[in-house]
């Protein structure tokens, strides 16, 4: 049986291009499956989040908007537009913080606020940066970013800080301004 040549090539390219879109079908089917969407799991309008340890309040959040990643690997929250926050501390003394920006990560513990930052204690203490941590462990803060603080001894400004979140302990680098010295 001798088929001839034009034949062969005709069933060739048939079963081909026939072979050819059965894959790409099925291609576009697996890069379907395989996509993942960076997409918050939930998202809130206009949150006022009160935190509390054995019945007492121990901090209270408030943000115009919040989205909540925890379906992600490394679970995180964002607040894209901002945070005021009020933290307590056992004797109901209370520290006001407000960014335009924070994101909060579950599994260290970290949040990082950014964009005018400002922290005030009710003795007066003020810090002002761009950029500053709070490790909610520790209950610690700390950038090395550019800083103003101001007390009741002074205006000093520098490049790194890091301070307990009563302002009590307070480590700060390369500082610059005028401080009353107590003798």
């Amino acid at each position: 049986m001798n088929l001839p040549k034009r034949y062969i090539i005709t069933v060739v390219t048939v079963f081909a291009v026939t072979l050819f879109f059965g894959c790409e079908s099925n291609f576009k089917d697996v890069q379907k499956m395989d996509f993942s969407e960076f997409v918050p799991g939930s998202d809130a309008d206009t949150v006022n989040i009160k935190y509390t340890d054995s019945g007492r309040i121990t901090a209270v959040l408030k943000s115009r908007k919040m989205l909540d990643f925890s379906n992600l690997d490394f679970p995180f929250t964002e607040f894209p537009k901002g945070i005021d926050v009020t933290l307590y501390d056992k004797k109901l003394k209370r520290t006001f913080i407000t960014s335009n920006y924070a994101v909060s990560y579950k599994q260290t513990g970290i949040i990082d606020l950014q964009g005018k930052v400002k922290i005030t204690s009710e003795t007066g203490q003020m810090l002002e940066t761009e950029q500053l941590y709070f490790d909610q462990k520790n209950e610690w803060f700390y950038t090395e970013r550019k800083f103003k603080l101001t007390d009741a001894k002074g205006v000093s400004y520098g490049q790194g800080i890091d301070f307990s979140k009563d302002f009590k302990v307070i480590n700060s680098q390369r500082i610059t301004g005028e401080l009353e010295a107590e003798e």
